[in-house]
Formats: structure tokens, C-alpha cells, sequence
């Protein structure tokens, strides 16, 4: 190992295990991350910030943003990253457990579990979805951690002075670029949303700036992260995943000019 490198902090991917049966610490913050959006739903509903119908209507949100989130992951993950494996074999498909999940595949699915609950309880769209996204950081910054944790999605060869060397990352140490999503993903984009949430003026706001906002830092962090070994740099120096941010980021600023004017008589959405 090279002097100047750190050494990766050898965990337990494992929170605990009974026999053959065990959770993750990856799936623990999968748990931790929609527990807390959960409560934070729960406290915006019961200040008046999230207009549902009902407090039992949470626990149907967060139920319907967990399906999403998860096949949406799945598929984009086999669609945009790895369709060729999985085209050979199928049956791999639904073995999450074997890794392999998208943040803009699981967006996407997100976005449509929002939608058929927003036309279930008979809401505006994007009141469902700016209370949503404030909850997306806290998930973000949990599963970056699950990522450190289980040493992957590891950065590029580095000489800084806090690289590490990954275990299945070769020899030569790496900027722990998991760590670097986990702090600008979570607790940065949380803060620019929540400012956005105090200055919007009309709903869709804070949905349109998680688009931007996750699109900028995650394109910034991607520079420093090792591309997909099965498809690298697709454009260029640009990898998939930028090539998506600068999709999401457009998409963010052209519904951002979009959005609805507010209606009359009916509060901000997400103050």
C-alpha cells in the first residue's frame, strides 16, 4: 500500500446476522433513510406544510415511494448500465441482492408512485412531489454511506492524502467518492432545497430544484468516481451517469419555466 494512502475501514457488510439470514448494512440504510421521511412527512402534515387528506395517508406515500424507488432502480440499472448481461441472463434480474441499482431509474419510479398517489388522495402533483424531495437528500446521504460501507462505487486513482485502497479497487488508492456524494447529495442538497422550499412561490418549485441541484453536484462527483467497468466514458471524458444529470438538470429548468401559476386562495406549497 502506498505510504500516503489511508486504510479502507474493514466492516462488516453485515448489521447483524441470525444463522443464514442477516441485514445489510446497505438495506439498513435503505430502512433508515424512508424511517426518517416517514417522520419528516409526518411533522410537515401535522404543521399544515403537506395537505393530505389523513396522517394514515404518510404511511400509503412512503409505501408507494418504496415500490417505486426499488423497480425503478432495478430497471434503470439493467436498462442504462448493464443491458447486455442481462439480456444473456435474465433470470438475474430481480437479484437485487447481488447489487446493481440506479438513482435516475429509481427517480423515475419515484416519480410515478408520486403520481398515482397524487391521484389517489386527489392532490396536486407537485404539492406530493416538493414534500417528497425534501425527503430525497436523507435517503441520498444514507445510501452513499451503504455504498462506503460495502466498498463500492469507489473513486479514481488518486494521490491525495485521504485516498484509500478498496479492496476491489486494485492496488493503488482512490478518492472515496462515495463519502463525497454522501455530504454534498445529503445534508447540501438538503439545505438548498429547504432554502428553496422557503422562497418558492408556487408549487413545483423544490421538485424542479432537486432535478438541478442533484444533477450539478452528482455531475461534479462523477469526475472523481470510477466509471462502470462495463461501459466507462461514453461521450467523450463523460460518463452515463453525467450524461443523465445533464438530462435531469434540463429537464429541471424546463419545468421549472412550466410550473403552474399558484391558484388563488390555496397555500405555498411546501414552506
Amino acid at each position: 500500500m502506498p505510504p500516503a494512502a489511508l486504510a479502507f475501514p474493514q466492516i462488516d457488510p453485515f448489521l447483524f446476522r441470525l444463522g443464514p439470514v442477516g441485514l445489510s448494512w446497505y438495506a439498513f440504510m435503505y430502512l433508515l433513510g424512508f424511517t426518517c421521511a416517514y417522520f419528516l412527512l409526518r411533522y410537515r402534515y401535522r404543521r399544515g406544510l403537506f395537505r393530505l387528506p389523513q396522517a394514515g395517508d404518510v404511511s400509503l406515500l412512503v409505501t408507494y415511494c418504496f415500490y417505486g424507488l426499488i423497480l425503478g432502480a432495478r430497471v434503470g440499472y439493467v436498462v442504462f448500465y448493464n443491458p447486455q448481461f442481462y439480456l444473456e441472463h435474465p433470470w438475474e434480474i430481480p437479484a437485487i441482492w447481488h447489487g446493481g441499482m440506479s438513482f435516475h431509474g429509481g427517480l423515475a419510479g419515484t416519480i410515478l408512485a408520486m403520481y398515482l398517489f397524487a391521484r389517489r388522495v386527489q392532490l396536486p402533483f407537485y404539492h406530493v412531489a416538493d414534500n417528497v424531495g425534501l425527503c430525497a437528500p436523507i435517503g441520498l446521504g444514507f445510501g452513499r454511506i451503504g455504498n462506503f460501507i460495502n466498498g463500492e462505487l469507489y473513486g479514481r486513482v488518486s494521490d491525495a492524502p485521504w485516498a484509500m485502497v478498496f479492496p476491489g479497487g486494485g492496488p493503488r488508492p482512490r478518492h472515496p467518492s462515495q463519502l463525497y456524494e454522501a455530504f454534498l447529495e445529503g445534508p447540501i442538497l438538503w439545505l438548498i432545497l429547504y432554502a428553496t422550499s422557503r422562497l418558492q412561490k408556487k408549487d413545483g418549485y423544490v421538485s424542479c430544484m432537486l432535478l438541478v441541484g442533484y444533477g450539478v453536484l452528482r455531475f461534479i462527483v462523477e469526475f472523481f468516481r470510477e466509471p462502470d467497468p462495463q461501459l466507462g466514458t461514453v461521450l467523450g471524458p463523460l460518463s452515463m451517469g453525467q450524461l443523465l444529470c445533464l438530462a435531469m438538470i434540463l429537464a429541471g429548468f424546463v419545468l421549472m419555466v412550466l410550473l403552474p401559476a399558484p391558484r388563488p386562495g390555496v397555500p405555498n406549497a411546501a414552506r
